[in-house]
């Protein structure tokens, strides 16, 4: 594996980190065996970065007890302060050492402020965040310090600016590339010596996976033989500034494909037909994209159980993937996942306007409005006996009823 250097802190870190917010589950929790597996063998193989948050579940606690011994020696923890459960500084040094518990280690080696602009950092700051930052590092309880940007690109380089960062966590993608910190702003912050890490390399699973017909076309003429996810990773890596590339992997053949494209992706490698080619599929995703969501759940949990992120993830694959008639794939797979039929409703009809979700979205999006568009396009009139027919009848009948009325 190559590694990268991260200038402030003088440590090389792989281009691929290992995110750990979306690990394999079993029955609602972890799957600790399958994630166990997953973790080591992405260690065993170079991966030297994990990060996890302390608002990830049981994710930082499940990382304490696996990372012992010679596996917490070969990498860097990266953890997260809640900002938006800051209410007075205790809080600040009540979560840490909390966290340090949890991770079962008396050092963290890379700290970030989660989810911040302008405005939270400057509520913060009038909280003493300075001084317990200094306090943290004097202590050795942190090693070094950063920040998770979700704020308008506008706003990035102030924050920046703030305070002698080490390290900065930014979404990036070749679809959002002058969203949230922009080329610009990751350029000032590499500029600065701090180590750029980039969340949402595939859009949370949209530039991975299956593609509107004409983007799979392009890409297949391009390279038949490389996957849409290798296209998405190799472009954010491609760019010199960026350190790492934090990647939420479910099985060993996505991770074994993500430390292939890592290993052999250096900055300015890819062609200028490949760049190209990017830039074409990105023109036909934002022409079917409707709904500029990441699927990253920021937004819940929902007072009132609507499953946003699935919602709107839903309603933007009909468009991508042009479904059609009343019975189409996506309308299957709204009553199916969000509408009871395999579990808990959480369809967009619940929402009552609330707003609690609005300020938490890296996006800043109209998650109201949009949830509105969901529910029109799909909670059609007599939509709710058909999900009282499947509840009380069924889902294998669900399943023919659908197919009929396909045929």
């Amino acid at each position: 594996m190559q590694y990268r250097l991260i200038p402030k802190t003088n440590d090389m870190i792989s281009p691929l980190g290992f995110g750990a917010m979306r690990l394999p589950s079993k029955n609602g929790h972890i799957d600790r065996e399958e994630a166990s597996r997953i973790i080591y063998h992405a260690i065993d193989n170079g991966v030297n970065f994990i990060d996890t948050a302390y608002l990830y579940g049981d994710s930082e606690s499940f990382l304490g007890e696996i990372l012992q011994g010679e596996y917490r020696d070969k990498v860097k923890i990266c953890t997260k302060l809640p900002a938006i459960n800051v209410r007075k500084y205790d809080d600040m040094e009540r979560i840490l050492d909390e966290q340090l518990n949890r991770l079962q280690t008396s050092s963290i080696d890379y700290y970030l402020i989660h989810a911040v602009d302008l405005k939270a950092i400057n509520r913060l700051l009038k909280r003493d965040l300075i001084k317990f930052i200094n306090k943290a590092l004097d202590e050795g309880k942190i090693k070094h310090i950063g920040f998770s940007y979700h704020g308008p690109k506008e706003e990035f380089a102030s924050v920046v600016d703030v305070y002698d960062w080490d390290i900065v966590m930014v979404q990036y993608n070749y679809f959002d590339e002058n969203v949230q910190a922009s080329v610009e702003g990751i350029e000032y912050a590499a500029s600065k010596g701090m180590g750029v890490l980039v969340m949402e390399p595939l859009k949370g699973g949209i530039l991975a996976g299956k593609m509107p017909e004409e983007a799979e076309k392009i890409f297949k003429n391009a390279d038949p033989n490389k996957s849409t996810a290798a296209w998405a990773l190799e472009w954010v890596l491609n760019n010199p500034n960026i350190t790492c590339v934090l990647s939420g992997m479910n099985n060993i053949e996505q991770l074994d494909e993500n430390i292939m494209v890592a290993d052999k992706t250096t900055p300015l490698s890819l062609s200028f037909e490949e760049m190209e080619t990017v830039e074409l599929v990105k023109r036909v995703i934002r022409n079917s994209l409707k709904i500029n969501c990441s699927t990253c759940g920021y937004c819940m949990p929902c007072p009132q159980g609507v499953n946003i992120p699935e919602c709107l993830k839903i309603y933007n694959e009909k468009y991508l993937f042009n479904h059609k008639g009343l019975f189409n794939q996506s309308r299957i797979d709204y009553y199916q996942y969000v509408g009871g039929v395999m579990g808990a409703k959480g369809n967009a009809g619940l929402c009552n306007g609330c707003g609690k979700c609005l300020r938490k979205c890296p996006q800043k999006l109209d998650i109201i409005g949009e949830l509105e568009k969901v529910k029109n396009e799909f909670e059609i009139p007599g939509s709710k006996y058909l999900l009282y027919f499947v509840e009380h009848v069924g889902f294998p009948l669900y399943g023919f009823f659908v197919r009929l009325l396909n045929r």
